[in-house]
């Protein structure tokens, strides 16, 4: 018999979501507990085991199989979930990417920001796809997120970490809001990992692929989840096997800058750590301002440097993030050309060489990396890549469910 839920009926599927998600862990924002695997890859998913009490009759009675399961991801711990939960939430636009991968591109409900949700590769696989339309922004006005938007859209799981809705005071939220969510909506699970310059963040990080096993773990798909990676570790492999050597590799100034005619820039530090910059590891490009003293984008640092810091440090390339809304043609014709123009700029060897380029998404998962695996390999070394870097029918077979 079904848990009741304080009423005269049983509980729903939406309820046994819901009331798994709180059985374990204690508070919302308790430690990574039972989190003790030293590597992303650990298999933490466990099945809890009940035993009924005995029938009170003389014929015996099966026992109802129990198919709850709890996955354990810091900060929260552990999440108990009695059923597969179906509908998600996300704020990372990344773990949307995960969702898509695993084959839950319909069940999206919502992601933090729309503007930095991008899904045009989704378009050269087959059979993948998701209706942008209906998904819902979390971002309100002055970037204040309404915790009743939570109850409104009634997701059965959140892939949100908590401490990142509290420590960032714009959202507006508080730890009670939270709290009411989880138990009234369904629970949270996940873990900041785009960036790794928070002060807050105390807990453990997580890679791309070690979050994305834990998604596969709420979602119980973890054959695709293989299948994916897979894929992913054969295409890595092939490009570092054809790089050249470490030092005949450019190396990468990573800045933000709006605006198709730009005078100031963000700068990030491409030696950081985070999932926005996976792609520019896994090729081995090295960081423009290693040993300038320049400090990179982060939540305590926002300053900007100009063309003459710039010229300072005469980047191999430059990369400027907050045009992935453009085309490659697009870029080139509108923040290139305008560099070609300056004064300073145009002084730059990466403007000369025409080495600037988009900087790729803030927020990716496994289906975009491989994307913007192949489109900077390809940039960076022609002579040594062109085309496809990988099949898109074996990818599209492996978030079907086919591979």
């Amino acid at each position: 018999m079904a848990r009741s839920n304080g009423g005269d009926d049983p509980l729903t599927r939406r309820d046994y979501v819901k009331y798994g998600g709180g059985v374990l862990g204690g508070t919302l924002l308790a430690g990574c507990t039972g989190d003790t695997g030293d590597g992303d890859g650990s298999t933490e998913t466990t099945a809890e085991e009940s035993t009924p009490e005995p029938a009170e009759t003389e014929t015996e009675t099966a026992t109802p199989e129990d198919t709850s399961y709890t996955v354990t991801m810091a900060p929260v711990g552990d999440v108990t979930f009695e059923e597969v939960p179906e509908t998600f939430t996300v704020y990372e636009s990344g773990y949307a990417d995960m969702g898509i991968a695993l084959g839950k591109g319909d069940d999206l409900l919502a992601v933090g920001n729309k503007g930095r949700f991008y899904t045009d590769h989704l378009a050269e696989l087959d059979g993948v796809s998701v209706d942008e339309s209906k998904i819902t922004q979390l971002l309100g006005d002055s970037y204040a997120i309404d915790s009743e938007l939570f109850y409104e859209l009634d997701s059965d799981v959140h892939l949100i970490d908590p401490q990142w809705l509290l420590n960032n005071g714009f959202f507006k939220l508080e730890q009670s809001d939270l709290e009411n969510v989880r138990e009234d909506v369904g629970p949270f699970i996940g873990n900041t990992i785009f960036r790794r310059t928070d002060s807050w963040h105390t807990y453990r990080y997580y890679t791309m692929y070690g979050a994305f096993e834990k998604v596969a773990q709420v979602f119980q798909r973890h054959d695709r989840y293989e299948a994916v990676k897979r894929i992913h570790d054969e295409t890595v492999a092939d490009v570092q096997a054809k790089l050249p050597a470490p030092d005949a590799r450019p190396n990468a100034l990573l800045t933000f800058a709006g605006g198709t005619e730009p005078e100031a820039f963000y700068p990030y530090r491409l030696s950081g750590l985070g999932t926005n910059k996976k792609q520019f590891h896994d090729l081995g490009l090295s960081d423009a301002l290693a040993g300038t003293g320049i400090q990179g984008l982060s939540t305590n640092d926002r300053g900007q440097i100009d063309y003459e810091t710039m010229l300072q440090v005469d980047p191999d390339s430059i990369l400027v993030r907050g045009h992935e809304g453009q085309t490659r043609a697009e870029f080139r014709d509108t923040v290139l050309a305008f560099m070609k123009q300056h004064d300073v700029a145009s002084e730059l060897t990466a403007v000369q060489e025409g080495r600037v380029f988009r900087g790729g998404p803030i927020y990716q998962g496994p289906l975009q990396h491989l994307f913007n695996l192949e489109r900077f390999a390809t940039l960076y070394f022609p002579d040594r890549f062109s085309g496809e870097l990988f099949s898109r029918a074996e990818l599209s077979a492996a978030v079907n469910g086919e591979a």
